[in-house]
């Protein structure tokens, strides 16, 4: 079993199970980072980044394009459409992949690209929600592009990335950075997705067995086990063990794996979520008693709705019942109803909710107490008219690279009443405000992470007891915003091996099968007399015919020849018919090959320039050069490679046989 690791995010995984003949996708998450490197994209041309001095490179032998690069309080941007870091596509052929496996939403925004023009003829499995929300992740993010298109595309910079300022010149690999795809793209994409259910078993092509386990960490995430005969491989990538609003974390199935592959933990590992909760409304108090406005550059589904409840609570309890909230995204209306008709997909808390009945989020009746407002777009009809300050914003895209947040950061940048809020951890808020330095805005990160962290990763692992632990490199030390933390790694594991991995390895699994399943005909289950050979031991002989269709293996009864049935009436034409599996004289092969009597039953046979080639120990090679024949001898196999002479094979194979014990 090998491991093909095409992402270097964590947080962001897409490995590939090669194992048993079949290719399987666990998960397929895009890197969004890199579009920090890109200027915003506004919504209506901004005198600010227009104004931006360009970079011109020293060697006059280089010329890049007008306006390619420009400069903003020495960081270095590209001036064009933002690129994005699809999954690794060189180290895998995308049409060899059989199925892919989808853990929640946040880790399917790269499907586009391994599905679309790749030749893939796979099957997509995903939960309702993870389908429907991701789709709404999509969706947005492909409007937010497309609504503000570049007139020219920047090339020449990755020609010349060394000698760029910073941070351009530390990118990684910017060659592999691709546009993001088209609607038409995503809508086909997702057109291959069959969605299913908690606990529900899926074939794969007869030779595995998979099923998603709700993971806890959002609406429909799930992790996933695999399961072939008498092996077990566990997927956790993003999990949780807090209450929030998602269906609790199922532990017990993923209990004595023999391989457990874990991602997608925390990434704000030196921050509690309850305190980050509780620090963004008290700061969010702060603005708006002082008279100014916060924004909340969020996703369009997830941590936003618990958002919702807890400041809509600390609203009404500081007496700003009067103060609006805005949620705006082009999927606004789409997220807000759809999150209300999943009840099986919710905690106990929030299930009891519906079955009273009540919505089980709190955000539907805000909307119709006008405390939650929401729209597509800043210019969307009634939105200037309802729009009124103080208030609370919320609205993508959290890189403040494209969507409505840009237009506000613009709006109240230069203004130190208003706050801005970074809750997101997929982003350094620094980073993310760069190019719009310099700034009076007030800025606070309060990263809500209900991902599992480092110290709950530990507990789970040691209460599901895997054979062997793969985890990305990332997690086998301190993270970097907190390198002095060294608590913050997975813990060694006592008698039990940890594989490691990074972005363009491929991992062997030490995970070899051992037993197979084989299902006995009843006919020939029916014939079986078994006889005792010790005390509560007993044991039969079965001949049959292996049949092996669709990875699933059938022993069916030997169907006797015309001849043997002609023979038959004519021996014994007044007797009873019998069952033939006791008219054929069978023979059962056992023991080791004695090398020393084959060679000479093929001298005599006529195979007079035999070479022996001793291998290791336990292995024999046979050489026949006049029939371009090869005989390999092991303890536990033999194998005849002889060029197609399937005459030839059957001699051969009558010989071997006749070299070991039967009865």
């Amino acid at each position: 079993m090998k491991l093909y690791a095409l992402s270097g995010d964590p947080a962001k995984p897409c490995y590939v199970l090669s194992y048993k003949g079949l290719m399987i996708m666990l998960d397929c998450g895009l890197s969004i980072n890199s579009v920090l490197n890109f200027l915003p994209l506004p919504l209506v041309q901004s005198p600010k980044f227009q104004c931006l001095p360009n970079w011109n490179c020293r060697d006059s032998d280089i010329q890049l394009e007008d306006g390619e690069i420009k400069e903003c309080c020495g960081c270095a941007f590209v001036n064009s459409a933002p690129e994005f870091v699809p999954p690794l596509e060189k180290l895998i052929d995308f049409s060899e992949i059989d199925v892919i496996l989808i853990s929640n939403y946040t880790n399917m925004l790269a499907l586009p690209y391994i599905t679309e023009g790749t030749g893939f003829c796979g099957t997509v499995y995903a939960t309702e929600p993870t389908l429907q929300i991701g789709r709404f992740f999509l969706e947005e993010l492909v409007e937010y592009i497309e609504a503000s298109p570049k007139e020219t595309t920047a090339r020449m910079w990755k020609e010349i990335q060394h000698q760029l300022p910073g941070p351009l010149n530390d990118v990684f690999k910017p060659k592999n950075w691709r546009h993001l795809f088209s609607m038409d793209a995503v809508n086909r994409s997702l057109a291959r997705v069959r969605m299913t259910g908690y606990d529900q078993k899926l074939d794969i092509f007869g030779a595995l067995q998979v099923t998603p386990i709700s993971s806890g960490f959002c609406l429909g995430s799930s992790n996933w086990t695999i399961v072939s005969g008498q092996e077990k491989i566990s997927y956790i990538s993003g999990s949780s063990t807090l209450t929030t609003h998602p269906r609790p974390i199922n532990q017990t199935a993923l209990k004595y794996s023999d391989v457990v592959i874990m991602t997608g933990l925390t990434q704000a590992p030196h921050v509690n979520p309850d305190a980050m909760l509780g620090e963004l409304c008290m700061n969010v108090m702060m603005t708006l008693r002082n008279g100014g406005s916060v924004l909340i550059p969020c996703y369009p589904s997830g941590v936003v709705y618990d958002l919702f409840e807890c400041l809509s609570v600390s609203l009404d309890n500081q007496g700003f019942t009067q103060i609006p909230m805005f949620f705006i995204s082009p999927v606004a209306d789409s997220s807000l109803a759809y999150s209300n008709i999943l009840a099986e997909w919710l905690s106990t808390s929030k299930q009891n909710k519906v079955y009273i009945p009540d919505e089980p989020f709190p955000h539907a009746s805000l909307v119709k107490n006008a405390k939650l407002k929401h729209f597509k777009h800043i210019d969307s009809e009634g939105f200037s008219t309802e729009f009124r300050q103080p208030c609370v914003v919320f609205c993508g895209h959290p890189s403040l690279r494209f969507g409505d947040a840009v237009h506000f950061v613009e709006l109240w940048g230069s203004n130190p009443l208003h706050t801005i809020i970074f809750t997101e951890p997929d982003f350094p808020h620094i980073q993310a405000l760069a190019p719009y330095q310099p700034l009076a805005i007030k800025t606070v990160y309060c990263p809500i992470e209900t991902s599992l962290n480092f110290q709950q990763a530990n507990k789970l692992i040691k209460e599901l007891k895997p054979g062997v632990l793969v985890i990305p490199e990332n997690y086998t030390q301190p993270p970097a915003i907190a390198p002095q933390k060294l608590d913050l790694v997975i813990d060694p594991i006592p008698d039990k091996m940890i594989i490691k991995f990074k972005r363009g390895e491929v991992i062997k699994l030490p995970l070899k099968r051992k037993r197979g399943r084989v299902y006995l005909n009843p006919k020939m289950a029916k014939a079986i007399v078994p006889q005792e050979v010790q005390p509560g031991v007993t044991v039969s002989t079965v001949t049959g015919v292996l049949q092996v269709k669709d990875n699933i293996h059938d022993l069916l009864p030997l169907e006797p020849t015309k001849e043997e049935l002609a023979e038959e009436q004519k021996s014994k034409p007044t007797s009873p018919p019998q069952p033939f599996s006791q008219l054929r004289t069978v023979r059962y092969e056992w023991g080791t090959l004695d090398i020393n009597l084959l060679l000479k039953k093929l001298a005599q046979d006529g195979f007079t320039d035999l070479k022996v080639e001793q291998g290791s120990a336990e292995e024999v090679t046979l050489v026949l050069p006049s029939e371009d024949t090869i005989i390999k001898v092991s303890e536990k196999s033999t194998e005849i490679v002889c060029g197609g002479k399937q005459s030839l094979r059957l001699k051969l194979r009558d010989l071997l046989l006749q070299c070991v014990q039967s009865f």
